[in-house]
């Protein structure tokens, strides 16, 4: 009987370790933008063709209107996990250097440095 809780123990640790194996802290250039925009704000720009808006002006808009800042990377989006970074509004709809812990499309930034 105490083999057997020993082994369970085992198992135990051994999947609790697995799961903190899963977030890989990863950097990646590409574009801070929103939910709404996504990889491309030229949809919405079309359609706001009076506003002339940037990039940046788009994704800001967006996320004020309830969208969450996103990274795009060579075509994948990335949900942002901690949307309140302060780097994240400095730097919208800009490309920049991000470092952060990646879980499936979901990434915790640690850090942006733009790109020059």
């Amino acid at each position: 009987m105490k083999r057997i809780f020993i082994n369970l123990g085992t198992i135990g640790l051994f999947a609790g370790l697995s799961s903190f194996a899963g977030a890989a802290t990863m950097t990646m250039n590409g574009m801070i933008s929103d939910s709404m925009c996504g990889v491309s704000h030229a949809k919405m720009m079309e359609m706001h063709k009076d506003a002339k808006m940037t990039d940046r002006d788009c994704t800001l808009a967006c996320v004020k209107g309830g969208g969450k800042f996103v990274f795009v990377s060579d075509g994948k989006v990335y949900n942002v996990a901690n949307q309140k970074l302060a780097a994240l509004t400095e730097h919208a709809g800009e490309t920049v250097t991000l470092t952060g812990n990646v879980e499936g499309d979901t990434i915790t930034v640690s850090k942006v440095t733009p790109k020059k």
